[in-house]
């Protein structure tokens, strides 16, 4: 159970490449991005040839697939989306992903090399479960992870300090078992009053 396989995956709206330094621009773009930053809590400092630096050595690293959003028609960089931290002895991962900025939110491709990288993790690297958490400010990505099939476990109460005000990040999975049934189109499910914000603060 590896990410040494650094595959290239394609659908309607994106693909999927393994990252390299021919994404480092739009990585600096993307780490530069003060919404972005605020969505993924980046409060570190970031330098161009750093970023250079680290999508030249992705390749390397085999308990890891960092791979670039590129737009499907015109082939810009538009995110990475990236499964991390595996536990090869509980078949897991960690998923997260970012795009650029506000420029290309709000087009399905969030959605779309989601459901391409979950398929790959559990019918291609069999892992049972990947997880991600996600700050309860961001209702758009928390919307686009439940569309595919990432179901809520838990909240990490003031995970995030932020412009002096704290935030609490939830925790959502994907299982096997749950993936093989809906494969990132589960049934719609209705809200229920603890999705009422007043259920979570």
């Amino acid at each position: 159970m590896t990410f040494s396989d650094k595959p290239t995956f394609t659908g309607k709206r994106v693909v999927l490449r393994p990252a390299g330094p021919e994404h480092a621009d739009g990585l600096w773009e993307l780490v530069r991005d003060p919404e972005t930053r605020r969505l993924t809590g980046s409060h570190g400092g970031f330098n161009q040839e750093a970023t250079r630096l680290w999508y030249a050595t992705r390749a390397e690293h085999g308990d890891r697939l960092d791979l670039a959003i590129c737009d499907a028609a015109d082939g810009s960089y538009v995110g990475e989306i990236v499964l991390n931290e595996l536990d090869t002895a509980n078949m897991s991962c960690n998923l997260r992903i970012a795009l650029v900025g506000p420029r290309v939110y709000g087009k399905g491709y969030g959605t779309e090399a989601t459901r391409l990288v979950l398929a790959h993790a559990f019918e291609t690297v069999g892992l049972h479960r990947v997880s991600l958490e996600v700050f309860a400010f961001n209702a758009r990505a928390h919307h686009v992870y439940e569309k595919v099939g990432f179901v809520k476990e838990g909240v990490l109460r003031d995970a995030l300090r932020w412009d002096g005000e704290w935030h609490d990040a939830i925790v959502m999975s994907v299982l096997a078992p749950d993936w093989n049934i809906h494969r990132g189109h589960p049934p719609v499910r209705r809200p229920t009053r603890e999705d009422s914000p007043a259920e979570t603060h």
